[in-house]
């Protein structure tokens, strides 16, 4: 004989639905993902109605397996909640995971291109450093090369040139001359070392001053010597006085360009071309 106790557990459902007011079509989920209210007492239902056809069965009686294994298809409804409501939350870490591998990631980068750029600057500040020395030599280097005036502009002024010829000379002038007052400062043209300081006849006083690449200057008629032989001068330094010493007709400076301790040149072309305008 059929039981029927899972009808009236039915029944039973639809009347306590219909006494309480619940309208199952309109009804909204308090927590995502959870069944039903009505579900789960279906569900119940269903699960008492077959504990009760097992149970009704004449010899049958329900086990404790039995009764397990309805209890586990009923908490299927409920696992489902459980899992639904866990993933979101697992997707999110992993989102913010993923946003903190970027930002580490960009950190990163920020400070390989902050390092390089630091790294470019020292070399470019010691590049720089480097240049600025090599300019302080090189201009350290004109300054002890470059030529000058042998008397300060406005003292003098020239009478005998290069080349020219009179009674005055045994042979043409080999020289330019620089009529100074006696007593004038005599400076050093160029950097060298004194290799004569002494009287030479017709030159007078004369100092000879050679220059590193062999040129010799000569400085002659002096009134007095400023240095001695073997005194090492730089553009500017002190060489001697103006005087009338030797063969003169008044004070002057006689000044002699000789290359190679050879044969004289002109020495106005010879100051041009130093940037020198006597």
């Amino acid at each position: 004989m059929k039981s029927d106790r899972p009808a009236r557990a039915t029944a039973s459902v639809a009347a306590c639905e219909a006494d309480l007011g619940v309208h199952t079509g309109g009804r909204k989920k308090l927590i995502k993902g959870l069944p039903s209210a009505p579900a789960l007492l279906g569900a119940a239902a269903l699960a008492l109605a077959a504990v009760g056809a097992v149970s009704s069965q004449p010899g049958t009686p329900a086990s404790a397996s039995d009764y397990s294994k309805f209890d586990s298809q009923a908490s299927v409804l409920s696992a489902a909640s459980s899992t639904g409501s866990s993933d979101p939350l697992a997707g999110r870490a992993r989102a913010i995971s993923r946003d903190s591998q970027r930002e580490a990631q960009a950190d990163a980068a920020d400070a390989k291109l902050q390092a390089a750029a630091e790294s470019q600057a020292k070399e470019r500040n010691a590049a720089l450093a480097a240049l600025a020395e090599s300019a302080e030599r090189h201009a350290d280097d004109l300054a002890a090369n470059a030529w000058q005036l042998p008397v300060s502009a406005g003292v003098y002024h020239l009478t005998s040139r290069f080349g020219e010829c009179s009674y005055l000379w045994s042979r043409c002038h080999t020289g330019l001359d620089f009529a100074a007052p006696t007593g004038t400062t005599i400076s050093a043209v160029a950097a060298g070392t004194v290799t004569e300081a002494g009287y030479a006849g017709a030159y007078g006083n004369r100092t000879i001053v050679t220059l590193e690449d062999g040129t010799e200057l000569w400085y002659c008629h002096q009134n007095s010597f400023g240095v001695s032989v073997g005194d090492t001068v730089r553009p500017g330094d002190l060489i001697g006085y103006v005087g009338s010493t030797g063969n003169v007709t008044g004070p002057h400076l006689h000044l002699e360009v000789r290359p190679g301790a050879g044969d004289p040149v002109d020495p106005f072309q010879a100051l041009l071309v130093h940037g020198i305008q006597p």
